[in-house]
């Protein structure tokens, strides 16, 4: 059996504005082992970004608290812990390469300096060994002319470039887990296939673990070995990624799979692409009794609109939360 590195359990986050309560994340579990990549798709606005914040503690307070639930590492729960007590795990033992690399970095200091603070704060080094570090983590994400690259800023190198840097960052003290949120949304094809390269590369090189958060089923194909499927706020499935992808079982995860073109009928089978009826619920305010995708769900019964469905195992290793199992 594998050992057990994150446990999620009764994860709620929500914001406190003033048009009413945002529920961004309403009792979510989850888990990871040590070298396993768990992907976590849904639509945007359904969590995905909120579970990883909560995770690395960076929700921004006010307006946001994560109300209740335990963050498990190592035997560690991650609440309990003091500021200081985190800032010694954020960057060293769970990293996090952010969804959009251009905001992410700084734009008054070089990409080399960016990386080396990180050496410098968790590995002690002193400024030239960091930067040295620097120079060798640019590399280590097949960046030519690192030394070069090193004293550039972030506005002088291209999106993929950009987003190197940000596994470079990420990576740099050889973190037991890696968040990576969207981490290939804003690049072309090409780049996407050789930033998924990368990180199999590196995952294996260091070891290590990878929570890897995108909307792109074809992503998780690639990259994981087991799947969340998150909505509105809630997990709605979970299972091996061979598993979800033969026989998806929640509605909302095989109205997902319906909507990705299929390249290999296409020359012999004229379809229309299929959607998701509806809109994605508002989350704002006092939500209603009900199973959330009730409204959007063909096989949906009056019963269903009253209760809460229970995420539960209908298969071994396959959990879905639906009143059909």
């Amino acid at each position: 059996m594998a050992e057990r590195l994150l446990d999620v359990k009764g994860l709620t986050t929500h914001f406190f504005t003033d048009e009413g309560v945002v529920r961004a994340v309403d009792g979510i579990d989850f888990y990871i082992d040590k070298g396993e990549t768990l992907g976590i798709v849904g639509e945007s606005g359904c969590g995905k970004s909120v579970t990883a914040l909560s995770i690395m503690r960076l929700i921004p307070q006010p307006p946001g608290r994560i109300v209740r639930g335990q963050i498990h590492y190592n035997g560690r729960n991650l609440l309990d812990l003091t500021p200081k007590e985190m800032r010694k795990i954020r960057g060293k033992e769970i990293s996090m390469i952010f969804q959009e690399p251009m905001t992410s970095l700084n734009p008054v200091f070089t990409v080399g300096e960016q990386i080396a603070e990180a050496l410098r704060l968790h590995e002690g080094l002193n400024r030239r060994d960091a930067m040295d570090r620097a120079i060798e983590m640019l590399r280590l994400v097949h960046i030519p002319n690192a030394d070069r690259r090193a004293r550039e800023y972030p506005h002088q190198l291209s999106g993929g470039m950009r987003q190197r840097v940000m596994i470079a960052m990420a990576l740099s003290c050889s973190p037991n887990l890696l968040i990576a949120d969207e981490p290939t949304t804003a690049l072309d094809v090409t780049i996407q296939a050789q930033i998924l390269e990368l990180l199999n590369e590196l995952k294996a090189k260091l070891n290590m673990a990878v929570m890897l958060i995108t909307h792109d089923m074809g992503v998780i194909a690639e990259t994981a070995q087991r799947v969340v499927v998150m909505y509105a706020a809630q997990v709605v499935e979970e299972a091996s990624v061979g598993e979800l992808f033969k026989e998806p079982l929640h509605p909302y995860t095989q109205g997902l799979l319906r909507s990705i073109p299929r390249i290999d009928l296409a020359a012999t089978e004229r379809q229309r692409l299929k959607t998701i009826p509806g809109t994605v619920p508002t989350l704002r305010g006092d939500i209603r009794p009900g199973c959330r995708f009730a409204p959007r769900c063909e096989l949906a019964r009056p019963s269903h609109f009253e209760n809460d469905p229970v995420l539960k195992e209908a298969r071994p290793g396959h959990k879905v939360a639906c009143f059909l199992y």
